[in-house]
């Protein structure tokens, strides 16, 4: 492990690399990753999303089924193979995914006593990723040492926020654990933004949760918000992303409107 590497901030040069994290289940996380993914893809972008949920549901949403997950996030966090090798490219022009298998829930086992093992991901990537605009590494709904490894390896973090009444308190473990990982690991990583997910204009509390966190963390929240939306849950289970399952639906409009807001945001960052 280069001694550069610890502690240091990740390169400029190459992909931007976002962590998409919540240690919350069920807030949309898979799902901003495969369509925020796609919609980007559509502009063009070269994009890779890396599946580090051992539940592999990126990777199904995306339509690689088991048996094509010859290479997955498990071996090449684990050092027996080269980043290059996982990655498959999807029916998506410019998407590519580096899948996931059950074999990811042993990482945070086999890895608890080993040397740099925050840096795995980290050192797994560099010099692997030419060629990609971005990177999304779609996170597992806690904070361990898969979380932890997607945190150190990525230059910002994407936080998914569903709309319900325990949101604030949620994200504040996340948060301090950003700050954590900024202070002892990773000097350079920032909030890149908070998306607010199943939102439901009928309801008067998705309202009040987005008045609420608009107000505490200002700037960060995007203004797009993703609508609750039945075609967004039917989707994953034709192993396809939203804006394929049906290009016009409300979730489709939104996560295009998603990655416009994020190009522009990591315009004015390259600026």
């Amino acid at each position: 492990m280069s001694s550069q590497s610890i502690g240091a901030p990740l390169s400029v040069t190459g992909p931007r690399v976002i962590a998409i994290a919540n240690q919350k289940g069920g807030v949309g996380k898979t799902t901003t990753a495969i369509n925020l993914a796609t919609a980007l893809a559509a502009t063009k972008q070269k994009v890779l999303i890396i599946d580090m949920d051992p539940q592999g549901n990126a990777s199904t949403g995306l339509g690689i089924a088991s048996n094509q997950r010859r290479v997955t996030s498990y071996q090449i966090l684990m050092g027996d193979r080269k980043a290059r090798d996982g990655v498959i490219s999807t029916d998506i022009p410019g998407l590519s995914i580096i899948p996931a298998g059950v074999d990811l829930a042993g990482a945070e086992l086999e890895l608890v006593d080993e040397k740099g093992r925050e840096f795995r991901l980290r050192m797994a990537l560099e010099g692997e990723l030419e060629g990609f605009d971005y990177v999304l590494v779609d996170c597992p709904p806690a904070l361990g040492l898969l979380t932890l490894n997607a945190l150190v390896a990525s230059h910002a973090v994407m936080v998914p926020l569903q709309c319900e009444f325990f949101a604030l308190e949620g994200i504040s473990h996340l948060t301090k654990t950003i700050e954590r990982v900024r202070r002892a690991f990773n000097p350079g990583l920032e909030i890149q933004g908070i998306v607010l997910t199943m939102f439901d204009r009928r309801n008067n509390l998705s309202d009040m949760v987005a008045a609420d966190v608009r107000g505490y963390f200002g700037a960060k929240v995007y203004n797009t918000v993703i609508p609750r939306n039945v075609r967004i849950s039917e989707a994953p289970s034709h192993g396809k992303p939203v804006l394929l399952y049906d290009l016009k639906c409300a979730g489709s409009q939104a996560y295009l409107h998603l990655a416009g807001e994020l190009i522009k945001r990591e315009g004015g960052l390259a600026a």
